[in-house]
């Protein structure tokens, strides 16, 4: 086993090598509508209608087999994809193309209970059984043999099917491992990027609490509560182990598919989990793709939104989402039903900010298994659910709406960045309760959204060049590299605010020797005196601040102070609470808290109109969404009323209503109601 889990540990070294960038798939009739569909779960004489009721509702697309290893493979080397090839054939005949999962999520008990080694062992040390899914360890080459193994066979079989258009390796990544020999991959991991003790012990001050190795055997493997330092590093450790496992699926397929059939994953955690880093993840694949749910509540529209743009910038292209409910799910606390019209917005939605693909899960009621109350659009008895008809309806919408949208994407003006390495940063010690990192970058998302009406969100370190604003809430994390990105940026003319947090650490979670914004602070003339957590709202400017607030001092005549505290524990009273120094052709701005909406609004809309960005559409009613997607000879405008009221919105200028088929200057958009409009390129 030491020399597998040292060729293991190649492989994930491996993973982090840079790869050409795979080509972008280009959903062709974008936007497309369909669900998971589970034929290996009903009698085949079943399918045909069921297929029917697809067609009839305008579904398009299915996957398949995500969950089927056990029917694919019933015994060690016996493989069974007769039914898969007659399902997918029968497809077909209803005009519904076939994405095929890769089943390795869910090993057969065959597997498992011959080969134990393949189980994963929790934190706590528990090994993990039989009977739920995931139960494998994602580090195990044993494991991945199998694995390669079918995939190598279902690509043989559909590489080639003309109604198979893209692969979905596993399902949701989420679990790691900590069984011994994972923790010796972490360490050889470790190894090769440290190379000596030493440079290990000195990135992690291990000389804290006398936690200096020795020997690469020594080091713990933790996800909690550890050095910062080796806490960080088990994440890339984490993100690298499942890139290398998805690696290894990727070139069992793609000697043997059509250069024609994408390849992604769909991503789970409601998009926003922080087990890996979705940006490295994403990187090899043709396309990204996640699973939006609602869960408890109704629709919450600016998050779903943030969420969705969020997905985009993972590769900065148009995504599916691979899995959303048809109106309820079973794990929520209260599995309440979205209310009549909700669903159809929540897809809507999605397309608006850049989805090509909607998919529902599932399309019919499983009879026994741990989902049977999960929503699905066919009940158990094969007749459709009440949302079906809804369903229908956007599938209507989508055959209408399809040329218009076609080769279109968002197009924005501003953009929020962030890292993985922040999140976690902050994560591991949030040193408040309160600092809920979703909701932060909320608090900045929110106010751009309503004032640009259209917000990129991606990583930091990506070229920022064709942004008029960039907004970095809690960019714990700023090594040197990061910070010549971003001054590269401001120096050309951008405009940068930070948030608060910003500049803490470098790139090993150690402490920046330089105050915040470390590696920015003499950019910015300024610097962070001292941090604090809030226990209640304090005054700062014409408003308040919670959460966090940080006191700021100028150290470069240049530098303005835009905001400065009230009364409040003394340490801040009078303080700056936000400075600006003007950079090269640009500027760089530092805010130290978290600003009341109004107050942040107020902050953000100055910030729009200095760097004279305008609203993608114009002037539009409360509860009413738009948002723009951009081709080359046209623009896409579309509108959501997520109120309850009816609404009339008079438009720019004269544009063409998709649904309506006519042109109009204004358009009467009814409670949960959708528009979209068009316009040809000047």
């Amino acid at each position: 086993m030491r020399f597998a889990a040292f060729i293991a540990a190649i492989l994930i070294c491996s993973a982090l090598i840079a790869q050409p960038a795979p080509t972008p798939y280009i959903t062709p009739h974008a936007p497309l509508l369909g669900a998971a569909w589970y034929p290996e779960q009903w009698p085949e004489s079943r399918w045909d209608a069921d297929l029917q009721l697809m067609q009839d509702a305008h579904l398009n697309v299915v996957r398949v087999g995500e969950f089927a290893w056990s029917t694919e493979e019933p015994s060690e080397g016996h493989y069974n994809f007769d039914w898969l090839s007659r399902a997918i054939a029968l497809a077909a005949k209803h005009h519904i193309a076939v994405v095929i999962g890769t089943p390795t999520d869910a090993p057969p008990a065959w597997l498992t209970s011959k080969y134990p080694d393949t189980l994963g062992t929790n934190a706590d040390g528990r090994l993990r059984q039989h009977g739920t899914r995931r139960q494998f360890s994602y580090s195990s080459p044993h494991y991945r043999e199998f694995c390669r193994q079918i995939v190598t066979e279902l690509a043989k079989r559909f590489g080639h099917n003309p109604n198979v258009i893209g692969w979905q390796i596993d399902n949701e990544y989420t679990d790691e491992s900590f069984d011994p020999a994972t923790r010796r991959q972490f360490q050889q991991f470790l190894k090769a990027k440290y190379k000596t003790l030493d440079n290990l012990n000195r990135h992690w001050t291990t000389a804290y609490w006398s936690q200096t190795y020795t020997a690469w055997d020594q080091i713990p493997m933790e996800n909690t509560g550890g050095n910062p330092g080796l806490l960080l590093d088990h994440k890339h450790f984490v993100t690298a182990t499942w890139r290398s496992f998805q690696q290894s699926q990727i070139d069992a397929l793609r000697p043997y598919v059509a250069p024609t059939q994408f390849i992604t994953t769909n991503i789970g955690g409601l998009g926003w989990s922080d087990n890996w880093d979705h940006y490295r993840i994403t990187q090899p694949l043709n396309l990204a793709a996640w699973d939006e749910y609602v869960g408890e509540g109704h629709l919450q529209v600016a998050k779903e939104a943030m969420m969705n743009d969020f997905v985009r910038g993972w590769k900065r292209q148009n995504f599916w989402l691979m899995e959303t409910e048809p109106g309820s799910v079973n794990w929520a606390p209260i599995n309440n039903t979205l209310d009549r019209g909700e669903t159809r917005a929540l897809a809507w939605q999605a397309v608006d900010h850049g989805a090509d693909a909607v998919l529902y899960w599932q399309w019919r009621s499983a009879l026994n298994g741990q989902e049977q109350y999960h929503g699905a659009i066919v009940g158990p008895d094969g007749t459709p659910l009440p949302i079906y008809t809804e369903i229908q309806q956007l599938g209507a919408d989508f055959v209408a709406a399809s040329p218009a949208l076609a080769g279109t994407t968002p197009k924005s003006d501003v953009a929020l960045i962030t890292t993985y390495d922040s999140r976690w940063a902050i994560d591991f010690q949030p040193h408040t309760k309160l600092y809920e990192q979703q909701q932060i970058l909320l608090d900045f998302y929110r106010p751009l959204e309503s004032i640009a009406q259209s917000v990129d969100i991606v990583e930091a370190t990506t070229n920022l060049a064709q942004y008029k604003l960039v907004v970095a809430p809690s960019l714990n994390v700023i090594p040197q590299s990061l910070a010549d990105n971003l001054l590269t940026y401001v120096r050309a003319g951008g405009r940068l605010i930070l948030g608060p947090r910003s500049g803490m650490k470098d790139q090993y979670n150690a402490l920046n020797t330089q105050r915040q914004p470390g590696p920015l602070a003499a950019a910015l003339g300024g610097r962070v005196e001292q941090f604090y957590a809030l226990e209640s709202p304090i005054p700062v400017g014409n408003g308040t601040a919670s959460i966090w607030a940080e006191q700021l001092t100028v150290t470069n005549p240049a530098t303005k102070v835009d905001l400065r505290y009230g009364k409040s524990n003394g340490w801040l009273d009078n303080q700056p609470a936000m400075i600006t120094r003007s950079v090269g052709k640009g500027s760089i701005t530092y805010l130290g808290t978290i600003p009341d909406p109004a107050l942040m609004q107020s902050i953000m809309q100055s910030a729009t109109a200095s760097a004279n960005i305008q609203p993608a559409f114009g002037p539009i009613p409360t509860g009413v969404e738009v948002c723009r997607r951009v081709a080359p000879d046209h623009t896409v405008y579309i509108l959501i009323n997520h109120g309850k009221a009816t609404q009339q919105i008079s438009l720019p200028s004269t544009m063409h209503e998709v649904f309506t088929n006519k042109d109009a200057a204004t358009i009467t958009l009814a409670p949960q109601g959708v528009a979209v409009l068009t316009t040809k390129a000047k």
